[in-house]
């Protein structure tokens, strides 16, 4: 699933792929690898405050779908080491019509999940905006966009944040992690 930066974005519309991601826990593990680096079951388990089995279990399904990958040479033994996998960072989730309507479920919990997070998020930024307004900021807007529009803002959207974030190995000096979200809706639906 290795892509280079220029090739086109990487669609979910494998229920399977969709459910491994749609796991609070393996959110979070995903999250921590990303952010700090290689660990094991029993670090992850430490962190999360779970049962090594029960970390070893989701590190087994994020690995069966390519979203982490064992270090061979720093595993021995029962000892294993995880890192993230060098998938795409363009990962988009489907419409549900690109979907039988029996999957359409885990679409709607992978959404849930990371909406969940996301809200979690959005509660801890008055906090960190007030301790480091260099590092945290936000937007909100009102704009009137057709379909095309939309769809080619979208685009231009991931371009730039593409553009301007690193992977944690190629990260300059200085660089720091970042939580972007970016979300629309109509706004006279309401």
């Amino acid at each position: 699933m290795i892509l280079m930066e220029d090739e086109e974005p990487f669609l979910l519309d494998d229920p399977g792929r969709l459910k491994a991601l749609a796991h609070p826990m393996r959110r979070l593990i995903l999250r921590h690898l990303a952010i700090h680096g290689p660990a094991t079951s029993t670090t992850i388990g430490e962190l999360l405050d779970a049962k090594t089995g029960t970390t070893s279990y989701h590190l087994r399904q994020l690995e069966k779908y390519g979203f982490i990958e064992e270090i061979p040479e720093r595993s021995g033994g029962r000892e294993r080491w995880w890192r993230r996998a060098r998938t795409p960072r363009d990962l988009r989730a489907p419409a549900p019509a690109q979907l039988a309507p029996e999957d359409r479920p885990v679409l709607e919990e992978f959404h849930r999940v990371g909406f969940e997070e996301d809200r979690a998020l959005l509660e801890r930024f008055p906090e960190a905006y007030r301790r480091d307004p260099e590092w945290a900021n936000g937007s909100r807007g009102l704009g009137w966009m057709t379909k095309e529009e939309f769809a080619e803002f979208f685009d231009a959207y991931i371009a730039l944040l593409l553009r301007y974030s690193h992977r944690a190995q190629d990260a300059p000096p200085g660089a720091r992690p970042l939580y972007i979200r970016m979300f629309a809706l109509p706004a006279d639906e309401s």
